[in-house]
């Protein structure tokens, strides 16, 4: 189990700004990023800027059981051999995470981002999910879980629905283990077409607290599923 992390303190939520900046500076140290996003505001910053600390209004949340598998999703489930797990490679998630939105737009992925990540990884709090086709990894994505509460953080598809894919295991997962929410973070079509839903951060913030004080084990995970289960 992790030890309880040193406790950093951020301004009101309500402090950030109308496009939801609340602090620049400090570092990313695993206490500071576990504080951090206990209290609803995530690291979100490129290469040659300082650290930018973020908290929009509205958030972007899906409730795992809401998850909206739309039918050309289900085909891919039933047919494309996919099988996915959890923790399994961790490292190898990031960083294609990271490749993926650099050859798109560049990255906030940094080496510094993929490090702290990977050492909150090692700690119990960050995982993985990757889909895995013959054998090769083709989409996947990662993120946080604190208490009952999963941060979302990236994810890339190197086939068609190969992210999807592994976003249904997951919320498969949090659903039968008794997670409140996913954080989306930020709203878009794309989330909302799969059912995320924008809240204000009010309401985030109660729901958070909630969620992050449920006590759990910070472990492993360790699981597979082929895709045809999930359709």
């Amino acid at each position: 189990m992790a030890s309880l992390p040193r406790t950093y303190t951020f301004p009101p939520l309500e402090a950030a700004s109308p496009e939801g900046l609340l602090a620049v500076g400090g570092d990313l140290n695993p206490d500071r990023l576990l504080s951090a996003y206990r209290q609803g505001v995530f690291p979100w910053f490129s290469d040659g800027q300082p650290i930018l600390w973020w908290s929009p209004d509205p958030r972007a949340i899906l409730y795992p059981a809401d998850l909206h598998i739309s039918r050309s999703l289900r085909k891919s489930l039933r047919t494309q051999g996919f099988e996915v797990t959890a923790d399994r490679a961790f490292d190898d998630v990031i960083q294609r995470c990271a490749e993926s939105r650099n050859a798109r737009e560049g990255t906030w992925i940094t080496s510094g981002m993929q490090e702290a990540y990977c050492t909150l990884h090692r700690m119990g709090y960050a995982h993985s999910v990757e889909t895995w086709q013959n054998g090769q990894l083709v989409g996947g994505l990662y993120g946080l879980a604190i208490g009952k509460a999963f941060f979302g953080e990236s994810m890339f598809s190197q086939i068609t629905d190969a992210s999807k894919t592994a976003l249904v295991a997951l919320s498969v997962s949090l659903t039968a283990s008794g997670y409140h929410f996913i954080d989306c973070q930020v709203v878009s079509e794309h989330l909302n077409s799969l059912g995320a839903k924008a809240v204000p951060r009010y309401r985030f913030s109660s729901e958070l607290k909630q969620a992050v004080e449920t006590p759990v084990n910070e472990t492993p995970w360790n699981w597979t599923i082929a895709a045809l289960e999930l359709s």
